[in-house]
């Protein structure tokens, strides 16, 4: 199944996080799979991409920032949960994101929300945006699997 560039739905709590400046992005790929059952598979990373996530938070520990487990299906936590749609993510010094997952028909919609606080913010949403993408496609290609 094609994975697919979109815009996440209109309707989708997570819009209500987005202001000017905000980085909003967003994919969707058609999956049977119910939302919960969609959110655990995507959450489900290769072991390249959990060693990524370890090395980002050994690099920035030492800054302050939020660490947190990279191997499980609890790595952010859930903020919003309805029938159609789940977000989990957190709020830090540098900035604030959201992982959303909606479905929409036979659709699965996935978009991330970023608000960087700061210079730092938008440095990091720079760095990680190649992985960012890589990791995005390879969670949602595993929900036609």
């Amino acid at each position: 199944m094609p994975i697919t560039k979109t815009r996440f739905p209109e309707t989708a709590n997570l819009w209500t996080h987005a202001q000017p400046g905000d980085f909003v992005d967003g994919y969707a790929v058609r999956s049977d799979l119910p939302l919960k059952d969609a959110l655990t598979k995507a959450l489900r990373l290769p072991g390249w991409a959990n060693a990524l996530l370890s090395l980002r938070n050994l690099l920035v520990a030492p800054l302050g920032l939020k660490t947190g487990p990279t191997d499980s299906d609890a790595i952010f936590p859930v903020t919003y949960e309805t029938e159609q749609e789940i977000n989990i993510g957190i709020n830090d010094r540098h900035l604030d994101f959201r992982i959303g997952l909606a479905r929409q028909g036979e659709m699965i919609h996935m978009a991330t929300w970023v608000h960087p606080h700061n210079l730092f913010g938008r440095a990091y949403l720079i760095l990680v945006m190649p992985f960012h993408i890589l990791i995005t496609r390879t969670a949602l290609r595993r929900l036609t699997a």
